[in-house]
């Protein structure tokens, strides 16, 4: 994963306000300082939200060296003009410019890519900045070309095939990478190597607020604290999105924060319901996991997923202990720390309490039995009466 910490423009299209500079003035930071404080607010966030980190976790401020080195291989190829102080990346050279997105490379000028009279065709972008339209640009570096700063799309293409060679199986990122950054990736890294760059892509769909997809440049997004804020534990945001696919948009709302902060609870009732039965192993669970990894597998259908959990958890042919012990292998994939979840401990008084309920009920003195019950509700202990005995529960 990569931390793209240079300066961007507002645009994919090399236009507009430099973003680190916009926010570097908003908060009354250098640009550097910013850049750490949103890095740092993004490693835990993923924490909180229970994300593996990645092996790598690498910055493009720095990997100067290996962007630079990148755009010296394509101007030896001959994929590169200079003009105005700055180098661009000539798509005409490139076969198949624009193929991931479809691109109609003869329409009239999309109307998101500024009219540069330095450009040659409109889909052309910059690869390293000399001459910078921000005089207060703090992030420079000396380079063949000059003193001055890569495109943005020159660093993912350059950190990419530093740490994963020059072909790897899957590359990430959000639907509206896919028309500009995307394909100018392609097209620098394919342009270097000779050979296809990326075997899947997957890109993930919109969360969508109010009819409206979030967007940072308007100031209408969400951040993770401001729902833990709210009393909302990241855990019930990470269910939410799994009740959707991810090539699918998600709509965020309260409401739909706090039906997954119900289900998620009654999840996690069950498993400490699970975890307190000591019946014995019964039924299998074998078509019950086929179809789990047929769902993870068809292109990570993660609602499918939690729909066969569901069907598990409803299983009367299946034993609690064996639903259990499945619903942890099926964790390792949602990862909800279902694992964290304790075995109840009841102390002596309680304990003894059930045993005399129990033995009333043998007894049929259902009166005393109704009695203990009503003082163990009050003790916060409810019971459910089974065939394979009573089983108890502590209020939530």
């Amino acid at each position: 994963m990569n931390i793209t910490d240079v300066g961007h423009l507002t645009s994919d299209a090399d236009e507009g306000e430099d973003k680190m500079l916009k926010g570097a003035k908003r908060e009354k930071k250098t640009v550097w300082e910013v850049a750490e404080f949103y890095t740092k607010t993004f490693k835990n966030d993923t924490k909180l939200l229970n994300i593996l980190p990645p092996d790598i976790l690498c910055k493009a401020t720095d990997h100067i060296k290996h962007q630079i080195e990148m755009i010296e291989d394509l101007e030896k190829k001959g994929f590169t003009y200079t003009e105005g102080g700055n180098v661009y990346y000539d798509t005409s050279k490139f076969k198949d410019y624009g193929k991931l997105a479809k691109l109609d490379l003869n329409a009239k000028q999309r109307s998101r890519v500024e009219k540069d009279k330095n450009k040659k065709n409109s889909h052309d972008f910059v690869l390293w900045f000399t001459k910078s339209k921000f005089s207060d640009q703090e992030m420079k570096w000396s380079s063949p070309w000059g003193e001055g700063y890569p495109g943005w799309h020159i660093e993912c293409s350059a950190m990419s095939t530093h740490y994963l060679g020059k072909q790897f199986d899957i590359h990430c990122g959000g639907i509206d990478l896919i028309p500009t950054h995307h394909v100018n990736e392609i097209a620098q890294a394919e342009a270097t190597t000779g050979k296809q760059w990326v075997n899947y892509w997957m890109h993930g769909e919109f969360l969508v607020l109010d009819k409206g997809k979030m967007s940072k440049s308007k100031g209408d997004f969400l951040t993770l604290q401001s729902i833990i804020d709210k009393k909302y534990d990241p855990l019930h945001y990470r269910y939410l999105c799994l009740t959707s696919h991810y090539r699918k948009p998600l709509t965020f709302s309260l409401n739909n924060l706090e039906a997954a902060k119900t289900t998620l609870t009654r999840l996690k009732e069950k498993v400490q319901e699970f975890r307190n039965d000591n019946e014995k192993e019964k039924g299998n669970v074998s078509k019950c996991i086929e179809r789990f990894n047929f769902a993870i597998n068809d292109d990570l259908n993660m609602p499918e997923a939690i729909a066969v959990l569901w069907d598990l958890i409803k299983d009367t042919t299946i034993s609690n202990k064996e639903k259990y012990k499945t619903i942890l292998e099926f964790d390792e994939i949602f990862g909800l720390n279902l694992k964290e979840i304790k075995k109840e401990k009841i102390n002596k008084n309680i304990k003894d309490l059930i045993d005399q309920r129990e033995k009333a009920r043998k007894e049929r003195d259902f009166e005393k039995a109704d009695s203990i019950r009503k003082r163990l509700e009050e003790q916060g202990i409810i019971l459910e009466d089974s065939k394979d005995g009573v089983k108890w529960k502590k209020k939530s």
